[in-house]
């Protein structure tokens, strides 16, 4: 009672809503933990990453229920320190919690954060930081203690843009003392989103560019009030479904794609030969099954082709015409999807982070497993542009970031059901 059934062979026809961003809605549920009152979160999609943060925050004390679509997370009561370990465990995005819970309690006992398997993602990048604030950390086997007396607003330069690390600086900026400088900050635009809240809220923010990067100012010991925000669309589930429509052909249309997020996926899709029309209500994607491969890809920060697109990418260019190669810049193994790519019949061979495809006529539908959410997706397009039919075992990774991704490609005319 954990795949996804598909019968593959046919093009997408018709359209598909795009879900509230599973990046976005993480760090501000996080945030929410610093508001006096109650965050209405709207928008906020149904997966099982925010399910596990629901029951983190609900663990240390907020009052949290869902009415329709929205969220809504009173954290007025919030007074413990120390998280659900098997929530934490199971997802990496715990991680988020810990600047906000040193603003709001000064201490934060924690699992090292688990979740999907895609590389080692040391959080040491973190912990440096948030030392820069006066935040003292003690490491243990299984769990650490971050601990601060008095959080200090200061300059912090990132070694490298992490996404994460960002988040959790900002969240501890709010409460802490002064101002806090973030220099080479993520520029994603869920980092905006979460900034966006918590401006709506009160916060006193700037975000700027020089030199080509990020330059994130927060005023500290600003009051943060409640607060109504809407979670943008995920630009990831939107790119997902475009690119099934590039691997299989047809003409779908993707209701609420933030287009203005997605300029490197559809920069790719028209040199694919797909016609991709932009609309002030989301994307229409008209296009022949792929055959035209790609010479030389690389994943690469934000506004750049994104790491959590690569898997999906993959599986398409199995089936085009000649030699494509993918480099994989960002997670040392994010090309795990490989090995239950090749029992399906993909031409595929890895030298270190570089993925070389030679493609074929046709993928067959087999048994594959997912090993993590991205390339649990990505054996979901394959199986929709092969042969027969596929089973994906362990669907719980792609339900991690995907409220329903077998209901949304059955709107596209896919046979596919959850079994």
């Amino acid at each position: 009672m954990d795949s996804i059934h598909v019968r593959g062979g046919n093009p997408l026809f018709g359209e598909t809503k795009i879900q509230g961003s599973k990046n976005a809605v993480l760090p501000i549920m996080a945030a929410a933990l610093l508001v006096e009152g109650v965050s209405v979160i709207e928008n906020c999609p149904k997966i099982a990453d925010v399910d596990h943060m629901q029951k983190l925050l609900a663990g240390i004390g907020c009052v949290i229920h869902w009415r329709n679509r929205s969220l809504y997370i009173n954290a007025e009561n919030a007074n413990d320190n120390k998280m659900n370990s098997e929530s934490v465990g199971k997802m990496r995005s715990s991680i988020m919690l810990l600047g906000a819970m040193l603003g709001r309690f000064g201490k934060a006992v924690m699992n090292y954060p688990g979740g999907c398997v895609i590389g080692a993602r040391p959080i040491d990048i973190h912990l440096n930081a948030l030392g820069k604030m006066g935040v003292t950390v003690k490491k243990e086997k299984n769990y650490f203690t971050a601990t601060s007396e008095k959080l200090t607003g200061t300059v912090i330069e990132l070694p490298s843009p992490s996404v994460g690390a960002s988040e959790n600086v900002i969240l501890a900026a709010i409460n802490a003392e002064g101002i806090t400088t973030l220099r080479n900050a993520a520029p994603e635009p869920e980092i905006v989103a979460l900034c966006d809240f918590l401006k709506k809220a009160g916060a006193k923010i700037d975000i700027k560019t020089e030199e080509g990067k990020v330059i994130i100012v927060i005023q500290g010991g600003v009051r943060l009030n409640p607060v109504s925000f809407r979670i943008p669309a995920d630009r990831i589930v939107a790119g997902t479904y475009m690119l099934g429509v590039l691997g299989a052909g047809g003409h779908v249309f993707l209701k609420d794609a933030p287009a203005s997020h997605m300029r490197a996926i559809i920069e790719l899709a028209r040199e694919m030969n797909a016609d991709v029309n932009v609309t002030d209500k989301g994307i229409a994607v008209l296009a022949d099954c792929i055959t035209k491969p790609l010479k030389y890809l690389e994943t690469d920060i934000y506004p750049l082709f994104p790491t959590d697109l690569q898997s999906q990418l993959l599986s398409i260019l199995t089936i085009a015409d000649g030699e494509s190669v993918i480099c994989e810049k960002i997670f040392e193994d994010r090309l795990k999807v490989v090995p239950q790519l090749r029992k399906m019949g993909a031409d595929i061979s890895i030298s270190g982070n570089i993925a070389t495809i030679r493609g074929v006529s046709r993928l067959k539908g087999t048994k594959v497993k997912a090993k993590e959410l991205r390339g649990g997706a990505a054996l979901v397009i394959a199986g929709i542009i092969a042969e027969g039919n596929t089973i994906i075992s362990k669907r719980q990774f792609i339900e991690r970031g995907y409220e329903d991704i077998a209901r949304d490609f059955r709107d596209l005319g896919v046979i596919i059901n959850n079994v």
